[in-house]
């Protein structure tokens, strides 16, 4: 029993002894915006949260016994209406709230740990079978006799209508991997030059072709005919890329040139980041970004409406031929150096930042990224003159394929994307199955397997 007011007086001195102070130098703890009981009004939508129980205590006296009346389709309309205004036609959203909802990530924000965990994901209809077999022979060997061995250059390519082209010494010939037709498409005829580089247009109705005496030649093969000379560079044209309706040319004098093939005046701009020959260039499959590699170990990227260097990148010790574009992750670049160097490094075009690196342990020639999965395939020199297929991003080395001679300077890949093509300076072109079957959506067309077996010793001349 308590006495009165003094008694009171005794409990008020005993709870204020009991209540523990602040820890000293702590912060104190801000106020909690909810409770697991008790629900966050800041964070409800009051308007919403009522609209909810009225409609449920009505829909319970709708359907409450015989007597209720049917609802109208007028009714239902405006209750349909109301609902779309209220609850922006999610009928599922929460009455009650306990704590704020996160704030919106800024635009352009990307979660690096949501990358990471669903970069192998695919779509049940992408999905491909993991363990299928890889041949370790190619299905089949062409001579190419006179095939330059010479590391900065670019000779071969395989065009959307199922054409390889390739450079031997002056002669630049064609083979229609349908038929199986050869087909000599030109010769050049100035003292000491020869070709340089060649590249197809995307739709495979013109190629470009590259002299040592620097001069770009467009030529209309169905017609067998040449369109017309780009002329500009002082010396060897090692690399050319299209863009649309652009051409880009880089040379031994160091410059790149963008060609505009629709005007007169074809020289629309001249990129200077180089000191030395450029031997690798390559646009981004949507034409934004131009990746350029020279014999000075630089690797540059360009955006398109720019003649500076987005980024200038010098990780690579040796000459930086080898370029190619990951076609599932479009700002991804991937880069192979030369001898002194034999990295592979992936690149994020939008920072300049090194995603990857890896040692091959010999001279990188070539890249090229599989269509259909998460792989690809890189050419290389000294010691074992090997083509090496790897799984991206854990760069798994899923097979090695040997056969060449001499080192594997050039790749082109088929049209459907199951086979890749290697030129080697031992004058052997071979083709490899290596990225398997395309899926079943894609219309297949018929590559290298279909010509005759009496093909597999034939020259090429």
């Amino acid at each position: 029993m308590f006495n009165g007011t003094k008694d009171m007086n005794d409990i008020d001195e005993i709870l204020q002894f009991s209540t523990p102070k602040k820890t000293p130098g702590k912060t104190p703890r801000k106020t909690p915006s909810g409770d697991r009981f008790i629900p966050n009004r800041s964070a409800i939508d009051v308007e919403s949260a009522h609209y909810q129980m009225f409609k449920e205590n009505a829909d319970a006296e709708g359907s409450g016994g015989p007597n209720s009346a049917p609802s109208t389709p007028q009714q239902d309309e405006y209750r349909r209406s109301v609902s779309e205004t209220i609850l922006d036609g999610n009928d599922a959203k929460r009455i009650l709230h306990f704590k704020n909802k996160p704030p919106e990530p800024k635009d352009g924000y990307q979660n690096n740990l949501r990358v990471l965990y669903t970069q192998n994901q695919v779509s049940d209809a992408q999905r491909r079978k993991v363990n299928r077999h890889i041949p370790q022979n190619p299905e089949k060997i062409l001579d190419a006799p006179e095939l330059i061995d010479d590391y900065y250059l670019n000779l071969l390519d395989w065009s959307s209508r199922n054409v390889l082209a390739v450079a031997l010494s002056d002669t630049v010939y064609l083979w229609n991997a349908d038929s199986g037709d050869i087909q000599e498409l030109m010769r050049t005829t100035g003292d000491g030059d020869y070709i340089t580089s060649l590249q197809w247009t995307a739709d495979g109705g013109h190629i470009a072709v590259g002299t040592n005496l620097a001069d770009v030649q467009l030529w209309d093969p169905e017609n067998n005919r040449q369109v017309r000379s780009l002329r500009g560079h002082r010396n060897r044209v090692a690399s050319l890329s299209w863009n649309n309706y652009i051409l880009s040319s880089g040379s031994r004098d160091s410059a790149i040139i963008n060609h505009d093939v629709r005007i007169r005046d074809h020289a629309v701009a001249t990129l200077n980041g180089h000191t030395q020959e450029v031997c690798g260039l390559k646009w981004s499959p949507n034409g934004s970004l131009l990746a350029s590699g020279g014999n000075d170990n630089l690797l540059n990227i360009w955006d398109a409406r720019s003649t500076s260097p987005k980024f200038t990148l010098d990780r690579h010790t040796a000459a930086v031929k080898a370029l190619a574009w990951c076609p599932f992750q479009t700002n991804v670049l991937a880069s192979g150096g030369g001898t002194a160097d034999r990295h592979l490094r992936f690149w994020n075009a939008q920072t300049g930042a090194c995603l990857n690196e890896i040692d091959t342990r010999s001279q990188v020639c070539s890249i090229v990224w599989s269509k259909y999965d998460r792989e690809l395939v890189t050419s290389h020199g000294f010691t074992q003159n090997q083509l090496t297929l790897w799984k991206y991003p854990s760069m798994v080395k899923m097979a090695e394929l040997t056969g060449h001679t001499s080192r594997v300077l050039h790749l082109a890949q088929s049209p459907d994307g199951s086979t890749v093509v290697s030129a080697a300076g031992d004058e052997t072109i071979r083709f490899w199955k290596v990225f398997g079957e395309p899926p079943k959506t894609v219309s297949k067309k018929t590559t290298a397997s279909a010509a005759s077996g009496s093909l597999r010793q034939l020259s090429i001349r």
